[in-house]
């Protein structure tokens, strides 16, 4: 059966009983039919509840500026499913896409040219990694960059046996599916280890579980402010110590907020062992810091026309706000600040939102749909008291226009939360002419999904 994109996204949505069900065996099984074999090129995977989008996006930046075809997977996505898989920095195309999908769905069924074997489902997100995979292999990429989607252990993305796997932070995040407790998640998310392959750690206190698992599998232990570490010095500059690098007078990086130095030290702690497979001059270190662009984490847009400025976030969970409060708070503004904001009714909101309570002259609630979603008015029952003015908003879009209207020169409007929120915001500045010319020249009408 032929079917175009939309068709497949769709159907992948619904041909697994279980929207999220973490398990490798499905997946060994269809890659055993696809005769799929590990990359030959090195491969970095990136897990954490925070900062591993960014990790990711110094990764690729650096290892494409020191002249490398890189192939970055990422999820989710804010506009267009494309955005996931990256190929020689272009994202990949629905040829590509169709391609993919169909040899997958072939293998699930079990194709004519194999042994009768059972018919097996794989949900959205596997039918997305296993699609990577094999685009990536088709493409001849020098090097794979893979960010896990949740946990790790039993994530998709874990069937490939990286050279080099970072854990940036752990917090409470996903705990239905990875524990309650920082220990009970830091197991999960330590299952990327590998013996005789580093494991990069970019807390300064990492959940002591970390460490353990990487000495019982043997994976050389790497931890920010001990094998590795990084000094900030005057007008942004910095340096970089690892075990083979030793970079001075590093440029800031690109991505705001004070949190990148570290998330980029993590990456350059990762991108080191890559050598003498792949060398990486510090000039390329140094363009790759400053040309990285990862959307949706605190990204600024200047004011069109004397309106507000735009900073749009993807902070979901506790720790994701701290940081952007912190980032709030060391960033002047002349004016008020105004939040539009959409939580999913299984994220901790009331957590969320104590973490930058103070930080808005006034809030809009917004609705976010699916069976994850919650109305505006039950997210307004949930955070409680926010000290400032409340609305009630049903979308993203008449929530920015509200926010929009009530805002004068010098103010600011944060857009945050879910995917699901700062997604849509984009399309509704786009439609605007908020957006700079050109800034997003690469996102297409192609479903959400």
């Amino acid at each position: 059966m032929s079917r175009s994109l939309e068709q497949w996204l769709t159907y992948q949505t619904q041909v697994h009983p279980q929207a999220i069900d973490l398990g490798l065996e499905r997946l060994r099984k269809v890659l055993a039919r696809l005769h799929w074999k590990q990359p030959s090129v090195p491969v970095v995977t990136v897990a954490g509840t925070n900062g591993k989008g960014s990790v990711t996006a110094y990764c690729t930046s650096i290892l494409e500026a020191a002249g490398y075809r890189v192939g970055t997977f990422t999820s989710p996505h804010l506009r267009d499913y494309r955005e996931r898989i990256r190929i020689h920095d272009r994202l990949v195309t629905e040829k590509e896409l169709l391609w993919a999908f169909g040899l997958i769905e072939g293998a699930c069924a079990g194709a004519e040219s194999l042994p009768a074997v059972e018919s097996i489902s794989l949900t959205y997100f596997e039918y997305n990694a296993l699609a990577a995979f094999l685009i990536f292999e088709a493409a001849g990429v020098d090097a794979w960059v893979l960010e896990v989607g949740m946990g790790g252990r039993l994530d998709a993305v874990n069937i490939v046996d990286a050279a080099v796997a970072v854990v940036v932070s752990i917090g409470l995040d996903h705990q239905g599916f990875l524990g309650n407790t920082l220990a009970e998640i830091a197991r999960e998310k330590a299952g990327i280890f590998r013996g005789g392959r580093a494991a990069v750690l970019g807390s300064r206190d990492p959940v002591p579980v970390l460490v353990e698992i990487a000495e019982a599998v043997g994976a050389p232990v790497k931890r920010l402010g001990v094998e590795f570490d990084y000094r900030r010095g005057d007008g942004g500059a910095w340096d970089f110590k690892g075990r083979r690098w030793n970079l001075t007078a590093l440029p800031k990086p690109a991505l705001a907020g004070t949190t990148q130095f570290s998330n980029a030290a993590a990456a350059l702690a990762a991108l080191e062992e890559l050598e003498p497979v792949l060398s990486i001059p510090a000039a390329a270190v140094a363009r790759g810091l400053v040309s990285v662009r990862l959307v949706g984490r605190f990204q600024e847009i200047s004011a069109v026309a004397g309106g507000p400025q735009w900073i749009l976030d993807v902070a979901h969970n506790p720790d994701s706000a701290r940081v952007l409060g912190e980032n709030l708070r060391d960033s002047s503004v002349a004016g008020n600040t105004l939040a539009v904001c959409g939580i999913l009714a299984d994220k901790d909101a009331p957590a969320i939102v104590a973490e930058i309570r103070g930080c808005f002259d006034a809030w809009w609630l917004v609705s976010t749909d699916g069976a994850r979603g919650s109305s505006a008015a039950e997210l307004a029952a949930r955070i409680g008291e926010v000290r400032a003015p409340l609305h009630l908003a049903d979308d993203v879009a008449s929530a920015c226009a509200a926010a929009a209207a009530a805002a004068v020169d010098g103010d600011r409007i944060v857009v945050f939360g879910s995917f699901h929120i700062v997604g849509p915001a984009f399309d509704w500045l786009e439609s605007k002419g908020f957006l700079p010319p050109g800034a997003l020249p690469e996102y297409t009408g192609a479903p959400r999904g």
